[in-house]
């Protein structure tokens, strides 16, 4: 057996990073940006600190700010089509993981032009070119899209949303720099985090980890654990320890997947539009729970990394109740909701969530193996 480890070509980190955006589009000769982002990061001047750093320096762009949370196939449609309407030769993808996801389905399709239909990227899409060059830059500490080969498309007319898996769609160059994420609300930056938190507790216990991917989610869950709560209270050191962490457990889980918490997460977005950090975090420790007799000694060193020392000489199962238990406190000390009905679950909806939860490409890296009917009983424990 073999493991690959893909990860950008260069990332920049550090308040301030964004500076470095003019030298990379002048030393790798392009000549017009598309921006993908949102209206509101328009409207409240997050992406401004790009756009004047692009004007200062006499480099073209146009704006495509119509990207929504759990971007839709339409949306990406409509990307492709101002992709080329601007006369762009690379993206820079502004914002949490909807301009992310965006900006690789566009680079993708622009590319690769037999997969317009979006549908067809799902899964391990048979991509023969690599994507547009895409230059991320993340406001959010959480998805580390900007690091990973994944991103997710919701599918409107199906109540869906499909995950593609595609090493041609990496970003060229990451700018991870606080200072963009530091005007995110506390309940965003709260989500986000636990989804980071997810991402790095899947990665660890997911059944494609191995020793180099463990290396980078143990330490991501660290960084976290000792840092979102500072975040979530508007501390500087706080925000950029967490973005740090967040594209650590990228580093591990682009490379190995995930588990049950992205599977049930996944419907949630496509039924009612729950933002996935929020979903993720609900569910984290239920699902944890679930997961935790098939897990060895790994829920052990989680425990040690979120601050419970004492668990290195606990009994398995107490070290387990550990690292379950200083989740739980973490979403209460951020004010995550505790119940999926807080955010909109219909239980008549439960049977259909199960379903599309279980035929989730991320459903099969789950520690447990697990069927339909486990899926709904554990939606009902949390609704």
């Amino acid at each position: 057996m073999t493991n690959r480890i893909i990860l950008n070509e260069t990332s920049y980190f550090g308040k301030g990073a964004i500076a470095h955006i003019v030298d990379e589009a002048r030393s790798r000769g392009y000549q017009k940006a598309l921006i993908v982002t949102d209206k509101d990061l328009i409207r409240f001047g997050v992406a401004t600190r790009v756009t004047a750093l692009l004007d200062a320096a006499g480099l073209a762009y146009a704006i495509f700010d119509e990207v929504m949370p759990n971007p839709t196939i339409a949306v990406v449609t409509r990307g492709v089509a101002a992709f080329n309407a601007a006369g762009a030769d690379y993206l820079i993808a502004i914002g949490g993981g909807s301009p992310q996801d965006t900006s690789k389905a566009i680079g993708i399709i622009t590319r690769n032009p037999d997969f317009a239909d979006v549908r067809s990227l799902e899964g391990v899409a048979p991509t023969s070119r690599a994507s547009v060059p895409i230059i991320a830059i993340p406001t959010t500490a959480g998805t580390a899209a900007e690091v990973t080969i994944n991103y997710v498309i919701t599918d409107e007319e199906n109540r869906r949303k499909f995950v593609c898996v595609d090493p041609h769609d990496i970003p060229l160059v990451a700018i991870i720099d606080p200072d963009m994420m530091a005007s995110m609300p506390a309940s965003l930056k709260a989500a986000t985090g636990i989804d980071a938190l997810t991402h790095a507790i899947e990665g660890y216990t997911t059944l494609g980890a191995w020793e180099l991917t463990d290396m980078f989610h143990i330490k991501a869950i660290e960084i976290i654990a000792r840092s979102l709560r500072s975040s979530v209270q508007g501390e500087a050191r706080g925000v950029e320890d967490m973005a740090l962490g967040q594209y650590v457990a990228g580093m591990g889980f682009s490379n190995v997947g995930l588990g049950l918490v992205h599977g049930m997460a996944h419907p949630l977005g496509a039924f009612y539009n729950t933002p996935h950090g929020v979903a993720n975090a609900i569910l984290l420790p239920y699902i944890m729970e679930y997961n935790a007799a098939q897990t060895g000694e790994k829920f052990r060193q989680i425990a040690v990394a979120m601050g419970v020392d004492a668990a290195l000489s606990l009994p398995i199962e107490q070290a387990r109740k550990a690292a379950i238990d200083a989740v739980k406190q973490l979403c209460k000390d951020v004010n995550i909701p505790a119940r999926l009905r807080d955010v909109g679950l219909l239980e008549a909806d439960i049977p259909a969530l199960a379903e599309a939860a279980f035929a989730d490409v991320c459903t099969g890296g789950n520690p447990r193996e697990t069927n339909v009917d486990d899926i709904q009983k554990l939606y009902r424990s949390v609704f």
